[in-house]
């Protein structure tokens, strides 16, 4: 398999926005979007819901290549602001051995793929200073699963304001930790203006996700993602700072809701190719 490193500035498609039921059909969506990358979510092969043999073969035999790997924390519960709040990422003290355990066994799985990035949602981080040096444990430790399997994490971004992750990022430096970079997000949490935050967070920049949304029509409620193009992100302008400040970076179109997500891919290629 093709590792991130191999290929600069890839287009890929994030493999749960296709709603795929294994690896072989996967592949059939993601050539139907005229993408040759994915980003794959590694759960479903670490659980056995996908046979990891039979999916690799498919990858293989079709020439697309796997560009990084996802890993969704257990039980996140994103119904609104408040749910997501108390069950997201690695902060629940309910599901957090779950989550080491499964974390070690994706870094193993992302080593037999080939690959050297993994993102994941960390969650918010407390302000409560006893609190923060609980969940920076659990981040290290985290980190520490995937490095032994010679893995980077990235941490999606969107529920801390940049200056916070910023510094947890830089507590975490030794992991040389990073962000997968999400400006809808930005919008979705309204944590921060999606192109602002992108220059702030450049340097730890490590992959982004094309994805697009329109902010909440009141505070405390959730945005609403929709196709690119569609939404509150300024396009011209993020890519004028990918080109400026990350020209190398993998980017993966991401869609979570809609009815027509191959179509709302093959939107975002689009939107993508006639930017970058």
């Amino acid at each position: 398999m093709e590792s991130i490193g191999a290929d600069a500035a890839r287009l890929a498609v994030c493999s749960w926005s296709l709603r795929a039921g294994s690896g072989v059909e996967l592949v059939d969506l993601v050539r139907r979007c005229s993408l040759r990358h994915v980003q794959l979510a590694l759960d479903p092969l670490r659980v056995g819901a996908w046979d990891e043999r039979a999916t690799r073969a498919a990858l293989e035999a079709a020439e697309v290549s796997i560009v990084s790997g996802m890993m969704a924390p257990a039980n996140e519960d994103y119904s609104t602001l408040e749910s997501i709040r108390a069950t997201g990422g690695l902060f629940p003290d309910a599901t957090w051995e779950q989550n080491l355990e499964a974390a070690a066994a994706n870094a193993a799985l992302a080593r037999r793929l080939g690959l050297s990035l993994v993102t994941l949602h960390a969650g918010w981080t407390p302000e409560d200073p006893s609190a923060r040096r609980v969940v920076l444990r659990r981040l290290r430790a985290a980190c520490a699963a995937f490095a032994e399997q010679g893995v980077r994490v990235a941490f999606e971004t969107g529920q801390d304001p940049p200056a916070s992750m910023i510094g947890v990022l830089e507590e975490l430096r030794e992991f040389e930790t990073g962000v997968n970079f999400d400006p809808a997000n930005m919008i979705l949490y309204g944590s921060a203006d999606p192109i602002e935050a992108l220059r702030a967070l450049a340097p730890w920049v490590l992959q982004a996700h094309v994805k697009d949304a329109r902010p909440a029509p009141a505070p405390g409620e959730w945005g609403e993602e929709v196709a690119a193009g569609e939404g509150a992100v300024d396009w011209p302008r993020f890519f004028g700072v990918v080109r400026e400040r990350l020209p190398a970076i993998d980017l993966a179109i991401e869609r979570e809701s809609g009815d027509r997500r191959a179509e709302d891919v093959e939107q975002g290629a689009r939107l993508v190719r006639r930017l970058r």
